[in-house]
């Protein structure tokens, strides 16, 4: 029979006290490195003799000073940190909160000026103004708890720490878009799955769904499908295999299907006579003939028919009529024949002698 260990404590001084809840509730969602930081930070928290800087604490846990950083950025977002910084940006002082958080009950480590942790505020050209981003109220923790999931979900499909912009921006889609966390991680997944982890790319079509309407995961998957269709169904018209749609590529697309209302039989069409008019894809020249067609009110391909008869039928009652040149004669002896009288001049012959 197994015998039941007994743990006796007798290092009851210089010990390091780690909260019950920070184990069960945020040891195992961290990365191991953050949590090497976190205990650091607890360990000296009480030491009145430290002098931290990030640049010791990267060398005593022998990791870069980037990587400190990121730690205090995690820890931060999850509601265990807090950073402040001065007119440079670089990290003065760290405020641990205990845990369970409550007003009042948190303590201040002092720290020298180390590198920049410098918040940005763009991605890509996208930006996303700081004074939109804001927080549900605090009294609503469910909306909390939503949001903290969400963003470790967003970790696991990006595979990587979020930056302060990564969290700005899907705390942009949860709190201003009032996106479902459903539908955001939904549209995480669906970006990733397509090759697009970058948080522009994932904002832009937050923003699409939002002109669109779209609030639930249903209706995003309903786009998405006809999203794919639509793409490849032009690049099978084109010849085009193996590959997704560019963004340019997209982009056009986008217009003819949303914008113009083109059904895809119609656009087909357009790449048809685009192959047949240049031997290769271009979505530059099938575009015009779109541009055309839509100018000229076109809605079914019994329409495209009716422009190219009037389009045959004009070509005819305008096209100047020429004469026809007379043809040009191919013998050598086109000259005036002439008739003598040989009788004649066998006589003058005579005469002369």
């Amino acid at each position: 029979m197994m015998r039941t260990l007994t743990l006796r404590n007798k290092f009851q001084t210089n010990a390091t006290l780690v909260a019950n809840d920070f184990i069960d509730n945020y040891m195992v969602q961290a990365n191991g490195e953050f949590v090497k930081v976190y205990l650091f930070l607890l360990r000296h928290l009480d030491d009145p003799c430290a002098s931290l800087t990030v640049s010791t604490i990267a060398d005593c846990l022998n990791n870069t000073e980037n990587d400190i950083l990121r730690a205090f950025k995690y820890w931060e977002m999850k509601g265990l940190l807090k950073m402040e910084c001065d007119a440079e940006n670089k990290v003065c002082a760290l405020e641990l909160v205990q845990i369970p958080e409550s007003a009042g009950k948190s303590r201040t480590i002092t720290s020298a000026p180390a590198v920049s942790a410098t918040t940005a505020k763009t991605v890509s050209g996208a930006s996303v103004p700081s004074k939109t981003v804001k927080s549900r109220p605090a009294d609503s923790l469910k909306a909390q708890k939503e949001l903290k999931s969400l963003l470790f979900i967003a970790e696991q499909y990006l595979g990587k720490t979020l930056t302060r912009t990564d969290v700005d921006v899907i705390t942009y889609f949860f709190d201003q878009l009032k996106m479902s966390a459903d539908l955001i991680e939904y549209l995480i997944e669906s970006c990733v799955e397509n090759g697009h982890k970058s948080i522009h790319y994932i904002q832009k079509v937050a923003l699409s769904w939002a002109e669109q309407g779209i609030t639930t995961k249903e209706q995003a998957k309903q786009q998405s499908r006809s999203y794919n269709k639509n793409c490849y169904t032009v690049l099978n018209a084109f010849g085009i295999k193996n590959r997704g749609p560019a963004a340019s590529e997209v982009t056009y697309i986008q217009k003819w299907t949303d914008t113009y209302g083109f059904t895809l039989d119609i656009i087909e069409e357009a790449c048809s006579r685009t192959i047949s008019a240049t031997h290769q894809p271009s979505f530059e020249y099938a575009d015009t003939i779109l541009t055309s067609w839509h100018n000229s009110h076109v809605h079914h391909l019994k329409d495209i028919s009716v422009l190219d008869a009037a389009f045959q039928q004009q070509k005819g009652t305008t096209a100047p009529s020429t004469p026809k040149a007379k043809p040009v004669s191919r013998n050598l002896n086109n000259f005036e024949r002439r008739s003598y009288d040989m009788d004649s001049l066998e006589k003058q012959l005579l005469n002369s002698n």
